[in-house]
């Protein structure tokens, strides 16, 4: 595993990588290991950095999530979401094709190991009102209001 790090609007970011050079974690605060950089890492740092100074509005990784069938599936359709958009756990749901899914696709959005670069923070609940993030709220709230151009504090 290569580990790179970032500061950012929402606190420490890191993002970890395989030896292939696939994306495997992007995680809010500090690492629980302590690894060398790669040239893949701080690639996807860098990213990272452009998206947070509002230059980047979609990524270019390679991502390797671990996980079950159903939560892959998940993880996949909600890189579908655009920038700056929402949808409820119900519309994600339905876009799998499992429409009564929604406590599912909620638990498998919450177990989702890479934040940002797989929109999670789009998701919102039915009501339109904003539901947990692994990041916490805070979080969510500042990425939201900074893919829709509103300049939040954190």
């Amino acid at each position: 595993m290569n580990i790179s790090t970032l500061d950012s609007p929402v606190g420490p970011v890191w993002v970890a990588t395989d030896d292939a050079g696939a994306v495997t974690v992007i995680n809010f605060g500090e690492p629980d290991v302590v690894a060398g950089s790669s040239e893949a890492s701080e690639a996807a740092a860098g990213q990272l950095r452009e998206y947070f100074a509002g230059e980047r509005t979609d990524f270019d990784l390679r991502l390797a999530p671990t996980g079950t069938p159903f939560q892959r599936t998940v993880w996949t359709t909600l890189c579908e979401i655009p920038y700056g958009v929402t949808w409820s756990y119900g519309q994600l749901a339905a876009r799998i094709g499992q429409p009564t899914a929604s406590r599912a696709v909620g638990l498998a959005n919450s177990r989702n190991p890479i934040a940002i670069v797989v929109p999670c923070h789009r998701v919102i609940g039915g009501s339109g009102k904003l539901t947990g993030y692994a990041g916490g709220i805070e979080r969510k709230r500042w990425l939201l209001d900074h893919e829709s151009g509103v300049q939040s504090a954190f």
